[in-house]
């Protein structure tokens, strides 16, 4: 592990700080329960990735591990901050329903378009955690997000590695990966974090745990707080890498796709 829960010192924790920041808070425990729930995810990319050792034993013996620390970290620092916070319950509502939303038959058809869709996983929790810290004024929170991002942009280097790995065999062309590449945009969009606020928003104000209005605009104002703080040019950068754009073609069209970016992962 490049790092380890015990080398956090939560007491160091500026409560006010942290608790001043309600929307900032519902992201933690949204990403905390995506995070906890990778074993599962672990679980279907080793099937399906069967017979490759090392894509095997990477996922198993790496990626799962170090992605469920997010996890624990993350929800050691919500119990910290808020103590009164059922995160057991959040969690165990969560998972019944995103449980329901992962399965192999939701991967890609080949192998090397499995791997461009998990570049996109990585790139936008790689930009998550980066405009958090940056969001932040809280030391131990903004240390945290660092160490995450930092794990989140070397599994997307293994998970690019592997995409071409693949490619050289399936030879799929730029419309394909770009193709893959949306779909799974659209994917994080519509369900992981939607998922996760809602079910962090009910635990923590359970007497308006019906009111679809007001989650609505709970999580746009949660989603506004992430695209004000989002790095595009680092994000566009990670998604344009498995296309291969030549050169010559590419600052032409990285900056419209930046701009695009920005409400395409956090509108």
């Amino acid at each position: 592990m490049p790092w380890r829960i015990e080398d956090l010192d939560l007491s160091r924790i500026d409560r006010q700080a942290a608790t001043a920041d309600e929307d900032l808070m519902l992201l933690l425990c949204a990403s905390s329960f995506i995070e906890s729930g990778s074993d599962l995810y672990t679980t279907n990319l080793s099937a399906y990735f069967g017979g490759d050792a090392e894509v095997e034993g990477w996922l198993n013996d790496h990626w799962e591990h170090e992605e469920l620390q997010h996890g624990r970290a993350l929800r050691a620092y919500i119990e910290h901050v808020w103590p009164d916070f059922d995160w057991d319950l959040a969690f165990r509502n969560f998972f019944d329903e995103y449980s329901k939303t992962c399965s192999i038959e939701g991967f890609e058809k080949s192998r090397a378009l499995e791997m461009v869709a998990r570049c996109v996983v990585e790139t936008g929790t790689a930009t998550l955690y980066r405009a958090i810290s940056e969001l932040s004024t809280e030391p131990v929170l903004k240390e945290l997000t660092n160490l995450i991002r930092s794990d989140e942009v070397r599994h997307y280097k293994h998970f690019f590695r592997y995409f071409r790995k693949y490619n050289e065999k399936e030879n799929h062309g730029r419309f394909a990966v770009l193709g893959a590449l949306a779909r799974r945009v659209v994917e994080i969009k519509n369900e992981d974090s939607e998922i996760a606020l809602r079910h962090a928003f009910e635990i923590r104000y359970p007497d308006r745990a019906g009111d679809k209005a007001y989650l609505k605009e709970k999580c746009a104002r949660v989603n506004a707080l992430v695209r004000r703080n989002l790095s595009a040019d680092m994000c566009v950068k990670m998604l344009l890498k498995p296309l291969d754009i030549p050169p010559r073609i590419s600052p032409g069209v990285h900056y419209p796709l930046a701009k695009i970016t920005q409400h395409v992962f956090f509108r």
